[in-house]
């Protein structure tokens, strides 16, 4: 088994959060030795009251944050394509990539809260088609630096990426869904894939089906079963936690509680089925549930 990368997925909407906030967890957790830093790029949320509540906008949290870190990688998780022309993406990744000195993973995907979408006049139909072209665009554009695409919901004319970032492939690729049309969009060209912890009950069991799709995904694209790297959050719930979505009104898997030995040993289970990278999800997402998982993650790297 690979030695097991774990990241954090810093706070998005579950509390007002300023940048001094944002710095010093992203501080914190660099640290207490998390190996990446993740950031949700969404717009507005509504709870079931309808009381709105919303994050930063993710490109900018990362580009501060690659300047006010050294050594963890950072990523949206995952960047909605249908938010900005690809083209800008394109551009926004290689940059952030170029200040963090090569330590993007640029996760992306179609979106899928609504909301958001209503609210600040970005198309809701046709998702997955947008996706595709969109998600053409911008590989083209990070592995190759150059594009001429004229499609349907997009173009890109004679588009030149330059300057180029640190990698001359570009970021590695990342999709974020289980939709069978978007694996097979993505599935011949993306380096990793991650699941959300509400999509496999937030268990080693439950995500297992999803890796055989994805292998099978793999495999039709061509590609050698585990050629795409595995990730998925997990969460994780700390004493003095309350639940991150209380005001939603869904059901939610149940979070990782327990002995640091406990948790250590369900993180080393999604080890030893292939994941190669687990994103943590914490409850409460503060500086001292960040410090106090440290022990954890030295325990759940141990062979």
């Amino acid at each position: 088994m690979a030695r097991l990368r774990i990241g954090l997925q810093l706070p998005e909407a579950e509390r007002p959060v300023r940048w001094a906030d944002l710095a010093d967890l992203a501080r914190a957790a660099e640290d207490a030795g998390f190996d990446s830093l993740w950031v949700g790029d969404h717009l507005l949320y509504r709870g079931a009251d309808g009381a709105p509540r919303g994050p930063w906008e993710a490109w900018s949290v990362l580009a501060a944050l690659a300047a006010v870190t050294s050594r963890v990688e950072l990523g949206p998780l995952v960047a909605a394509t249908s938010f900005r022309q690809p083209t800008l993406l394109a551009k926004e990744a290689a940059t952030i990539d170029e200040i963090s000195g090569g330590r993007l993973i640029l996760g992306l995907g179609a979106g899928w809260n609504e909301v958001e979408y209503r609210a600040y006049g970005f198309p809701y139909d046709r998702r997955v088609d947008r996706f595709e072209e969109a998600f053409t665009i911008i590989r083209t554009l990070l592995r190759e630096g150059h594009i001429d695409f004229a499609g349907r919901y997009y173009t890109a004319r004679d588009c030149e990426l330059v300057p180029r970032g640190p990698r001359p492939q570009g970021p590695p690729l990342m999709v974020g869904s289980i939709g069978q049309r978007m694996l097979a969009i993505t599935a011949p060209h993306v380096d990793a894939w991650n699941a959300w912890h509400d999509w496999f009950g937030n268990t080693p069991d439950g995500l297992r089906p999803l890796l055989d799709q994805v292998d099978a995904a793999a495999q039709a694209a061509g590609r050698e079963p585990g050629a795409i790297r595995p990730t998925a959050t997990v969460l994780v719930r700390l004493p003095g936690g309350a639940t991150r979505y209380a005001d939603d009104g869904a059901d939610h898997a149940p979070p990782l509680t327990g002995r640091p030995e406990e948790m250590a040993e369900r993180l080393r289970a999604y080890g030893r089925l292939g994941v190669s990278h687990l994103q943590l999800v914490l409850e409460p997402i503060e500086r001292r549930a960040v410090e106090a998982l440290g022990p954890v993650l030295e325990l759940a790297r141990q062979a």
